[in-house]
């Protein structure tokens, strides 16, 4: 039996190729990210994961649109997107595979 603290956790990512992990894995990558309300993330793609996002709580934008509590969106490789947090939110993050410095920013 393992116990461990998100908040210990290097964003909320606790699976995959990264320390700390509580799953050290190359398969995937899994998070519990929350966001206050104004956060944002830089447009960005991967070349090779795709990354599921479930918003557990909260609002987001994402694409230029709007995704609430229930919404899962789903990033393909290639796909370039910003992340901004409309209200304090709560996501789930699935990344597969896990891939190592997979994160470009988009120039566009």
């Amino acid at each position: 039996m393992k116990k461990a603290k998100l908040s210990d956790m290097k964003g909320g990512w606790f699976i995959g190729n990264f320390e700390p992990s509580l799953y050290k894995t190359n398969d995937c990558e899994v998070a519990v990210k929350t966001y206050k309300k104004g956060d944002k993330e830089d447009k960005h793609y991967h070349k090779i994961a795709t990354e599921f996002t479930a918003i557990v709580k909260g609002k987001v934008k994402m694409f230029d649109r709007i995704f609430e509590e229930g919404d899962v969106v789903v990033v393909e490789p290639g796909e370039a997107t910003a992340f901004e947090a409309l209200e304090d939110s709560m996501n789930v993050v699935v990344k597969l595979p896990g891939a190592n410095n997979d994160k470009y920013l988009s120039e566009d």
